[in-house]
This record gives C-alpha cells, structure tokens and sequence, in this order.
C-alpha cells in the first residue's frame, strides 16, 4: 500500500463547497495523513523540518487547493520556496524526494471550455501549471496528471458529490497499486469519473500500474 500526504491549502475552507466535500470524502482513507497547511500555519511560519520528515514518510503526494491566479494558494507557494530546500529536494545531493509520486487535485472557478487554445484563459491548465510540474520533476518525482474539478463556481450538489467519489476511487486506486497508470500519463488531466483508468482488485498490484 502507498502512503499518501494531502496538503490541504485553502485560505478559505469554511466557504468552500467542493474542496469541504472533496475533503470528506477521503477522510479515513486507510494509509493517508490530510494535512491543513492554513490550520497549521495560519501565520506562514512553516516548520521546515516537520514538513520534510513528513515527505520522506508517504510515497505519494497530494497537493489539494483551488487555482489562485492560475496557481497556487499564497501559503503553497510558502511552503515551496521554504520546504524544497537546495541539497535535499534538488541539486546533486538533493534526492530525498526522488521516485516518488505527486498529484494535484484542483478545483477551477471557470469551466472546462475556458481553459483552452482559443478559450477565455489562452491556455490549457497543464501549460498553465507547468512551473508546478517542473518544480517537482526537478525534485526527481513523477508528476501525474491533475486531477481537476472545472466549475465550481455554478457547481451543484449532486455533481460535486460526483467529483468527491472519483477523488475517493482515485486515491485508493493510487494506494493499491490499481491505477493504470500507462493510461492515465497520456492524459492532460484526470477528470471523473475515474473508473476506466482503474484496474478490477483482482488484478492489480503493488506495483502493477504500468502494465
């Protein structure tokens, strides 16, 4: 089973209603620490060293936020620029984070449509990610494709409980060795549902995400 860290960053949770939810949704999930960056650090002041101990601990890591200005949360960008220290996330001695695997489960005001060539946004949400991404292949991790809830703004309860079961399935899937992983990197995005890109358990594996 694959150890999971959530960084959980929302500056405003309590008026959130998809990441509330999304965050339920997996709570209890067997192998899994969910981490309130904003509750631990409400003045920014984040513990260094806790929060790498934290990722040497788990194989997999969840960074769950909505996109800030086609970003981060403020916080998240805190802990990026104090946490992937030079000579342990990266650098020719930095390799304390290499061959594990890092998500993002994100939430989007706009809709799908907006966040393309042509679209109101110009761009793809993986191009507009892709310093993320890079931050964490240059930390020698497997960046996955997002997983991306689009529309939050409008979103009703129904559709919102469709995403907060597919988040679910995913990260169990990612635990258990079951996501077919060969499909799922041709992806931009990760999107529910999720089922086609899960193995039955019957044949999946602890490692076996790349047949």
């Amino acid at each position: 089973m694959q150890r999971i860290l959530i960084l959980f960053a929302h500056p405003a949770f309590e008026t959130s209603r998809v990441h509330r939810r999304l965050a339920a949704a997996v709570e209890g999930l067997p192998g899994t620490t969910f981490r309130d960056l904003y509750e631990a650090y409400p003045d920014f002041d984040v513990d260094v060293e806790r929060e790498q101990a934290l990722l040497v601990e788990h194989d997999l890591i969840v960074l769950q936020h909505p996109v800030f200005w086609y970003s981060v949360p403020p916080l998240l960008k805190q802990w990026f620029d104090l946490v992937l220290q030079h000579g342990w996330a990266y650098g020719s001695e930095g390799t304390a984070l290499a061959g594990k695997r890092v998500l993002c489960a994100l939430s989007t005001g706009g809709r799908k449509e907006a966040y393309r060539h042509g679209g109101h946004n110009r761009f793809t949400l993986r191009e507009l990610l892709a310093p993320i991404e890079q931050t964490f292949v240059l930390c020698g991790m497997e960046y996955l494709p997002p997983f991306v809830v689009h529309g939050a703004h409008g979103m009703k309860a129904p559709e919102i409980e469709r995403h907060a079961r597919a988040y679910r399935k995913l990260l169990e899937a990612l635990s258990a060795g079951r996501l077919d992983l060969a499909a799922a990197r041709h992806l931009p995005q990760i999107e529910a549902p999720v089922d086609d890109l899960i193995r039955p358990a019957a044949g999946g594996d602890a490692e076996g995400s790349d047949r």
